[in-house]
């Protein structure tokens, strides 16, 4: 069976992923609801996201929701077990999915710079202009103003036959 995937949230009390969707035979909607099991404020929410979608009960309801959105829901119900708020919660994912231009990679340890990478990554791939899309164009020249006066050195001034 194929089911279609409509709505994924989180229920705190008893922990649960709760599933709405929809069977592409009868085209009903249904609702599945997915006890989360040993799960603690010190659990990792990507390992029980990845436990939770290839668990073989509900792998095929599973199929089209992202693993991100799994992790995401997690990091909720983590947040509620640690006695954070909503909004904390919230401004917390922010925090760790945006990219602080000012922040020191350098100094990241590897899992941190592998999670950076990986939302870099995703921007670039949700920014990128492909030869399809209709606002493609191919070639693109681009002047910079300058704001002052560009001081000139010897090397720029130096002829070809120098060399």
């Amino acid at each position: 069976m194929k089911y279609i995937a409509k709505k994924c949230g989180v229920r705190f009390q008893p922990p649960a992923v709760i599933l709405i969707y929809e069977n592409e035979t009868e085209g009903k909607s249904r609702q599945r609801i997915m006890p989360v099991r040993n799960f603690s404020k010190f659990s990792d929410c990507t390992r029980a996201a990845e436990q939770l979608k290839n668990n073989p009960r509900h792998k095929s309801y599973l199929e089209q929701v992202p693993l991100k959105q799994l992790e995401k829901l997690f990091v909720f119900l983590r947040g509620s077990l640690q006695g954070q708020s909503l909004a904390e919660t919230m401004e917390q994912i922010r925090r760790e999915t945006t990219i602080d231009p000012e922040e020191d990679l350098n100094k990241l340890d590897d899992k941190e710079l592998a999670k950076r990478k990986s939302i870099m990554d995703e921007l670039f791939e949700k920014n990128q202009k492909r030869k399809d899309d209709p606002t493609f164009v191919y070639d693109v020249e681009v002047e910079f103003p300058q704001d002052e006066q560009l001081l000139s050195c010897s090397w720029d001034t130096a002829s070809v036959d120098d060399f």
